[in-house]
């Protein structure tokens, strides 16, 4: 599978799924998780556990983290301008020196509002070289996307987390959501989960949600977003219209990169996180 991988990138063989994010009351689509699914020519539709970890030991990820950062940022042109895109970040491509300028570049040419861009990282990212890793979510942030801490409260520091960086969103892990009906203390961590990042001024999305009772406990305690097979699996863009009007492609004018890399330093981006882009 690794020598396929290789071949799948210079192929063309990657392909970007989209999971709604959904306004917990009124269920109106207002964001998008990008996943990536692996059309192999002869083993059809590979989803990424059974990829990714070979990426990451042979080195693709970065490389496979850069195409889905351009592929995610090329199709939400498609988007009503009010819908968010999230991309995750790895721990390895949190240190690529290409990860700022595909950013820059990719929101330039397709003339995409950084607002509307979410990238998602884990607890996991933050465990190695901390120092450094902050200074890069600084300098990403300072570009005006948004960062999320995604699979909340399955670390050992998630607080402390929350203290080093001012995050614009908490995602509650699935772990705890599927258990809200049978087990009274994930209720009560979901619901303090849901009063600490509207006191810390943060968004919060639950994931995983799938039954009805799930999704109006949520909702009833402040949740502002639900993601999960209850709204919808991920699937290609086009397969969503029954929750949003999609644009045709239109050319648009791009903003210069370099403007818009400038907003990272301009914004208080270390010296070396800067260089290091």
């Amino acid at each position: 599978i690794e020598a396929d991988l290789h071949r799948a990138l210079e192929n063309n063989e990657l392909r970007v799924y989209f999971q709604p994010l959904v306004d917990a009351t009124s269920h109106k689509m207002v964001g998008c998780e990008t996943l990536v699914r692996w059309e192999h020519p002869k083993r059809g539709l590979i989803y990424p556990g059974e990829f990714i970890e070979h990426a990451e030991d042979n080195g693709l990820i970065t490389r496979m983290g850069d195409w889905v950062i351009r592929a995610a940022l090329a199709e939400a042109r498609r988007l009503p301008d009010d819908v968010k895109i999230s991309i995750n970040i790895s721990p390895l491509q949190i240190h690529s020196a290409t990860l700022v300028s595909t950013v820059v570049h990719s929101l330039a040419t397709n003339g995409i509002d950084p607002g509307r861009i979410e990238l998602e990282i884990t607890e996991s990212v933050l465990m190695s070289d901390t120092e450094f890793t902050l200074q890069r979510l600084h300098q990403l942030k300072n570009l005006g996307v948004r960062i999320a801490l995604d699979d909340f409260g399955t670390g050992f520091s998630s607080l402390s987390y929350l203290r080093s960086f001012p995050f614009d969103k908490i995602k509650i892990d699935k772990s705890f959501v599927a258990d809200i009906e049978n087990r009274a203390d994930s209720r009560a961590i979901t619901v303090a989960t849901l009063n600490l990042a509207k006191t810390l001024g943060m968004r919060c999305t639950a994931e995983g949600v799938e039954t009805s009772y799930q999704a109006d406990f949520l909702r009833d305690n402040g949740c502002d977003e639900l993601q999960g097979f209850f709204i919808s699996r991920a699937q290609p863009l086009e397969k969503l219209r029954h929750l949003v009007d999609l644009k045709d492609i239109v050319e648009v004018e791009a903003e210069p990169a370099e403007r818009v890399g400038l907003r990272a330093i301009e914004g208080g981006a270390s010296p070396r996180a800067a260089k290091a882009s």
